[in-house]
């Protein structure tokens, strides 16, 4: 494989699935280099081009084409006047209690991540670029920066440790305001983030990808996965499986496969929640299904941040759940009225149910209560924690009816 004229000579590409993973533990500089190369200058609009092709989505949760954000942002900074260049925040912070991929990347491949945010930046003409992480991640990310020259303009900001910091809009408030709250936004960060100025916010995952495509290109990431969501994803695998951690597979991988390859025995779990607490549940027997965005869809579920969550047969569904929107109706940022008085209702009525002190109609009106929040709310968290009461009762229908006879015998 050769590199465009001008450009340093180009390693051999990574095989398999062992991709944003293939320098190993820990990887300083020099076994970044060793394992995929030089980062080569990519023309802005050839690099664009190489991340349409290569079909990446954002690994951060929603999916979106990470070609058309970079273009959106592109687009919106080249229409500003002199002076208001775009600015580029790389998301690692990731709140959600059920994911830690995005720290085990950054302590391991950080200097990949590093080479999609100046490939990113270098793309917008952005000047300024910050790097949001976790204090987990907050040693590796500063001690990569000081291994390289390139990368000393990056500024790291310490992210606030909530379930709502890692939103978007959120990200951008943090590090204006200090205030880590989702913004109710009309105007989208692309046009006005961060200053005023257009902002492009992805997560650490999507540019360590963005990372590799500039080196070898589109066809190469595709080359892996399935056509509809190309190449490879981390996965944070965890509850009640043998081998938990942090994985990385190609995005046609079923459910079923993953979770054997961790240990699972056959018939030895009930249900495993896809896409974390804002996720939903699929049942066992539905474990056949690829991680892609159609394969998940009947579920409604969506591979988001790469999280699975295994329940054993043991264990209740419905109080399993209900620990989670106890957990989810704390975590409101306090600006709107679905998640002021709309979650903390809906977790008192589902931990009633749970625990079975609710007839079985509740579950009806558990329905009616959700239907109300829906779409209302000032940020995506109220619809998040809806998404996993509708995907509980459906999936756990026969718990519901046997806690309203006070017959349910799994632990929780």
């Amino acid at each position: 494989m050769t590199s465009e004229p001008g450009t340093a000579p180009i390693v051999q590409a990574p095989a398999g699935t062992q991709r944003v993973l293939a320098a190993g533990a820990e990887a300083d500089h020099e076994a970044h280099l060793r394992t995929f190369g030089p980062l080569p200058l990519r023309d802005p609009g050839a690099l664009l081009a190489q991340l349409e092709a290569s079909g990446l989505t954002g690994r951060g949760g929603a999916g979106f084409p990470a070609w058309r954000k970079l273009a959106a942002t592109g687009e919106a900074a080249a229409g500003r006047r002199r002076g208001r260049a775009p600015i580029l925040i790389a998301n690692g912070s990731e709140g959600e209690p059920l994911s830690w991929k995005d720290e085990v990347l950054l302590q391991n491949a950080p200097h990949l991540v590093i080479d999609g945010m100046l490939t990113a930046a270098r793309t917008l003409g952005a000047r300024n670029v910050l790097l949001y992480v976790g204090s987990g991640s907050l040693a590796a990310v500063e001690r990569a920066i000081g291994e390289r020259a390139d990368a000393r303009g990056i500024e790291v900001v310490e992210a606030a440790d909530s379930f709502i910091a890692g939103e978007a809009s959120a990200v951008v408030n943090a590090i204006e305001n200090d205030d880590p709250r989702p913004i109710d936004r009309t105007v989208r960060l692309s046009e006005s983030g961060l200053r005023g100025r257009p902002t492009l916010v992805h997560n650490v995952e999507t540019m360590a990808h963005l990372g590799l495509i500039a080196r070898f290109g589109g066809a190469w990431f595709r080359s892996v996965g399935s056509p509809e969501d190309p190449g490879t994803r981390l996965i944070t695998l965890s509850g009640d499986i043998p081998r938990t951690g942090v994985f990385e597979i190609a995005t046609d991988a079923t459910l079923d496969s993953v979770l054997r390859a961790a240990g699972l025995q056959p018939g030895s779990a009930s249900a495993a929640l896809i896409g974390g607490y804002h996720g939903a549940w699929v049942p066992a027997s539905s474990f056949g299904t690829p991680l892609t965005p159609s394969g998940l869809e009947p579920f409604g579920a969506q591979p988001g941040a790469g999280i699975v969550h295994v329940l054993s047969d043991q264990r209740c569904g419905l109080r399993a759940t209900a620990d989670i929107v106890e957990y989810l109706a704390g975590q409101t940022a306090g600006q709107c009225g679905p998640c002021m008085f709309g979650l903390p209702t809906l977790a008192t009525r589902f931990t009633a149910l749970a625990r079975g002190q609710a007839a079985a109609e509740s579950a009806a009106e558990l329905r009616r209560v959700s239907g109300l929040i829906v779409g209302r709310g000032a940020c995506h968290h109220p619809d998040g924690t809806v998404r996993l009461i509708r995907s509980a009762l459906d999936v756990f229908a026969r718990d519901v009816r046997a806690h309203a006879g006070g017959r349910c015998t799994r632990r929780p």
